[in-house]
């Protein structure tokens, strides 16, 4: 008969271990962010101000040390997107102990396939979204006001969307898992279809920082698509959940 491990673990045994993984994630997290701070000054001139400076758009500091304190920031989020692969990494480890064989190998694809998902993400925030919400900036309003950016509510506005949009296109993996635990069904996706497309406008609308709705329907449209490839991955999903059931 299939157990979840060779032996149990204690209440204790599950603390101590929680500890040590946070801690790896933690170091993990240092590491990375130490590794960004010797090239953060090359970072934030050839890629963070990048999509900006391409539209035309001057920025300026209005604080005193802002740049330097804009610059620690920066270092943290660009070490949390290098190390979430590692974080997942240990998340999976925590949990595996307590899962069936079968059950390890598809958890061990989801932890694959969600830092997958989530760099997709960040580069489909930075080589399209972006570009063009800055473009619009640049272009929307009188021509006689020039448009001056504060740097720090600019990165912070492009630290927004680079992670919304990484956590976005988890949505796959999301419906998979789900659909795994037995939650969510092929049918019922595909039956409130038009409901999540009201949805995903919704949220297009409040993640999209400017008023066109250009800007909007180029966010919606991912999305959906997202959405239709949840429905494939939920079918699919379903599939492979009848065989381990049958065993057990």
């Amino acid at each position: 008969m299939e157990t979840p491990n060779d032996h149990e673990m204690g209440f204790l045994d599950h603390l101590e271990e929680l500890r040590r993984r946070i801690i790896s994630s933690v170091i993990g997290f240092l590491l990375a962010s130490i590794g960004v701070g010797f090239f953060i000054g090359d970072i934030v001139d050839h890629v963070l101000l990048r999509p900006a400076i391409e539209a035309g758009l001057r920025l300026q500091n209005l604080r005193p040390f802002g740049q330097a304190f804009l610059y620690f920031k920066l270092i943290f989020i660009c070490g949390f997107i290098v190390s979430f692969p590692w974080i997942l990494w240990n998340l999976w480890r925590f949990v595996a102990p307590g899962l069936y064989e079968h059950e390890r190998r598809w958890a061990r694809q989801i932890t694959a396939w969600t830092s997958v998902c989530f760099l997709a993400g960040v580069a489909f925030a930075y080589f399209a979204m972006i570009p063009s919400m800055m473009a619009f900036a640049k272009s929307f309003g009188s021509a006689q006001i020039e448009n001056i950016i504060d740097v720090n509510e600019y990165l912070g506005f492009f630290a927004t969307v680079i992670l919304a949009a990484g956590l976005i296109f988890e949505l796959p993996m999301i419906l998979y898992v789900l659909s795994r635990a037995g939650i969510v069904t092929p049918t019922m996706l595909a039956t409130y279809r038009r409901h999540a497309i009201v949805v995903i406008l919704i949220i297009a609308a409040v993640l999209t920082p400017t008023p066109d709705p250009i800007n909007q329907l180029f966010f919606a449209a991912p999305l959906y698509v997202l959405y239709e490839l949840g429905i494939v991955i939920s079918k699919f999903a379903a599939r492979k959940r009848i065989a381990p059931t049958a065993d057990q």
